[in-house]
């Protein structure tokens, strides 16, 4: 019984102790989410990132902020999301990493939602703290329909380095036809990412044996990877046999070295079947393959078209094409 009031007493100090830490830590995630909007609004988006990452750990993005909006869009409810827009809701409000209702649409693949959302004036070229645009969205999501509104809207398809690729995600993710529908917007098919690499590249590496084909059809440059790396070392590094042979069908240099100094080669698995096609490549090429190379670089980048025009015979027009 003597004991009771000091056992109370305690119990009182460690209750006040727990109150004052929740309280204190509450206080710094509402200084923090202060200071994350302050380096938003000056455009510092990537320590509004890191910030925001600290507050909410890790999670890519605040799910306590979106809006009936963002939820409608996310999961396609055109219904819902004109019924928003038509009682006035802000159709370019944004979370605290600056997703807006439109990369929610993309994201998913909606594009009545997305076509509803520009036409009543939502930002095409909105850009999160992580620098994705709705047009890197919608590659992501392999949505070519998205892909088409967005640029219809006016969407750039071509971004600054900063910022994250359309066409490298569509590559990564084996959407080829929203790759096409970039290239045929004039993005430089040999742009170079400096954690990713060309396009052609990021092909090799995630094995999209379609993308390679026909990034290599329409003029990708073959020895154009990563820094030193080449789309070659990224091919053998995956044994894919397929995609050594179309490269060192289109010219591939197999001698080539990067910076820790291997060849293709060196990388090869031991008495694979890649090791074996690089073999076969090491000697000097065919008269007639050389002759296709050299024609093909004579006529640049729009060989493929412009080889339809020479009337040249069936038999050689393939064969210039690789047919």
């Amino acid at each position: 019984m003597e004991d009771g009031p000091v056992f109370y007493g305690f119990k009182n100090i460690f209750l006040t102790m727990f109150a004052t830490f929740f309280f204190f830590k509450l206080l710094i995630k509402v200084f923090l989410a202060l200071l994350t909007h302050f380096y938003i609004v000056k455009g510092n988006r990537k320590e509004a990132a890191r910030i925001a990452e600290e507050i909410y750990g890790g999670i890519s993005d605040c799910w306590a902020d979106r809006s009936p909006l963002h939820e409608a869009a996310a999961q396609g409810r055109l219904l819902a999301l004109k019924t928003l827009i038509a009682q006035g809701v802000n159709v370019n409000l944004v979370t605290i990493n600056r997703v807006s209702s439109l990369h929610e649409a993309c994201l998913g693949g909606h594009v009545a939602c997305a076509k509803a959302l520009l036409e009543n004036g939502a930002h095409v070229n909105g850009v999160t703290v992580h620098g994705a645009t709705p047009l890197f969205n919608a590659c992501c999501s392999g949505s070519a329909a998205c892909v088409n509104v967005l640029l219809e809207f006016g969407a750039k398809a071509q971004l600054e380095l900063h910022l994250a690729s359309p066409i490298h995600e569509a590559v990564k993710r084996g959407h080829r036809e929203c790759m096409e529908i970039l290239l045929a917007n004039n993005v430089n098919i040999d742009q170079e990412v400096p954690q990713l690499g060309t396009p052609l590249y990021v092909a090799c590496t995630y094995q999209r044996v379609d993308c390679v084909k026909k990034l290599l059809e329409l003029g990708a440059s073959v020895d154009h990877g990563q820094w030193l790396d080449t789309p070659l070392h990224a091919a053998a590094r995956q044994s894919n046999v397929e995609v050594i042979h179309l490269l060192t069908d289109y010219g591939a240099n197999v001698k080539l070295r990067n910076a820790q100094g291997n060849s293709a080669l060196d990388l090869a698995a031991p008495k694979s079947g890649v090791e074996q096609a690089l073999l076969l490549r090491e000697g000097p090429p065919a008269l007639s393959q050389l002759c296709r190379l050299c024609v093909r670089k004579c006529l640049g980048r729009a060989c493929h078209q412009v080889i339809y025009q020479l009337r040249l015979p069936e038999p050689l027009e393939r064969f210039l094409l690789y047919q």
